[in-house]
């Protein structure tokens, strides 16, 4: 299903925000640093009000690990998606002290788990709600396969239908399969370790630029992580969706969504199924987007979304620098 902003949002967005048509878009797993929001916690008390509220939600001082911590223990699933999630929304929460709400952009869209930051952002979920399901996602995506079972692989220089075809062709029997669909020339597979392995040797066979294992500790966005799927298809029903305030862009389906029903459904396939971050940068392209902020840590996407459409120009806000002047182009 297609969706569009609706005309009242996009009407209230050329008002306030001038003509100019945003998304706002979180990063996923791999962005996480040491220190990480402690500038806008400190610069904005709104922002600081979701650290403690991802504390109180998770029972534990998360913000302590995050500021002051070591980084291998930040990386461990479940602690980065909680807290790459905590660090995005005090940046969205920096960017309303400064008078840019949600309703300056048409569209949000997040890679992985940052599509809960980006559903979060747009009121579809709470603060609350989003730490523990983020908490419960890590714990059951690296519970669903036993550590050296699984791997996951970069192959750059291939574009996504050649990369399918290499993870059928690995798979021999076993999974493997296209998980990331990141840019034009940047697709991540995985699945089983021997498979992925075979899927690194036949890519370069095929002319890959470079292919490589990537340091994870699970084979997230394949079949394996089916058991971590019906974890948190059963959390997912408990949980309280409401209708984001604008068009949430689903990984799995490439396409805006508001429907709340149908975010549940999405979200427990997301588990298993591939980011199709690629198509849905294209996707928001063709709807007239053309100025993408990255709100939260890192720079990622915003080198993804350049090698897609080089017509959108990308910002990011992850710190109190950062949200002055991105605030400063809204109406420019």
């Amino acid at each position: 299903m297609c969706v569009r902003p609706a005309r009242g949002i996009a009407g209230k967005t050329r008002a306030k925000y001038g003509d100019v048509m945003r998304a706002f878009v979180f990063p996923g797993q791999g962005a996480q640093a040491i220190g990480m929001g402690k500038d806008l916690a400190e610069a904005y008390p709104a922002a600081a009000a979701i650290f403690e509220e991802v504390d109180d939600a998770l029972g534990e001082k998360l913000s302590d690990l995050i500021w002051t911590g070591d980084i291998e223990t930040l990386t461990l699933t479940r602690n980065a998606q909680p807290a790459l999630m905590a660090t995005s929304l005090a940046a969205m929460k920096a960017l309303e002290a400064e008078g840019v709400g949600i309703d300056a952009a048409s569209f949000v869209a997040g890679h992985s788990l940052g599509e809960y930051a980006a559903l979060a952002a747009a009121g579809a979920l709470s603060v609350s709600d989003t730490a523990r399901l983020l908490r419960l996602r890590g714990e059951a995506m690296q519970d669903a396969v036993p550590v050296g079972v699984g791997a996951m692989a970069a192959l750059l220089g291939l574009d996504f239908e050649t990369v399918s075809a290499v993870a059928a062709e690995a798979a021999q029997g076993e999974v493997c399969q296209a998980a990331n669909d990141n840019d034009p020339a940047q697709v991540v597979v995985s699945g089983h370790k021997a498979a992925v392995e075979r899927a690194v040797e036949i890519a370069k066979e095929k002319g890959a630029r470079r292919a490589m294992l990537l340091p994870v500790s699970a084979p997230f966005h394949c079949e394996l992580m089916a058991p971590a799927a019906e974890k948190m298809a059963a959390a997912l029903e408990k949980t309280r969706i409401n209708t984001p305030a604008v068009p949430v862009v689903a990984n799995v389906l490439a396409e805006g969504v508001q429907n709340p029903e149908e975010i549940r459904k999405l979200l427990v396939r997301q588990v298993t199924g591939s980011v199709r971050w690629r198509e849905s940068v294209a996707w928001m392209g063709e709807q007239g987007v053309t100025a993408v902020w990255e709100v939260g840590a890192g720079k990622a996407l915003s080198g993804m979304i350049r090698r897609i459409n080089k017509e959108i120009a990308t910002q990011a806000v992850g710190t109190p620098a950062d949200v002055t002047a991105a605030v400063a182009t809204v109406g420019a």
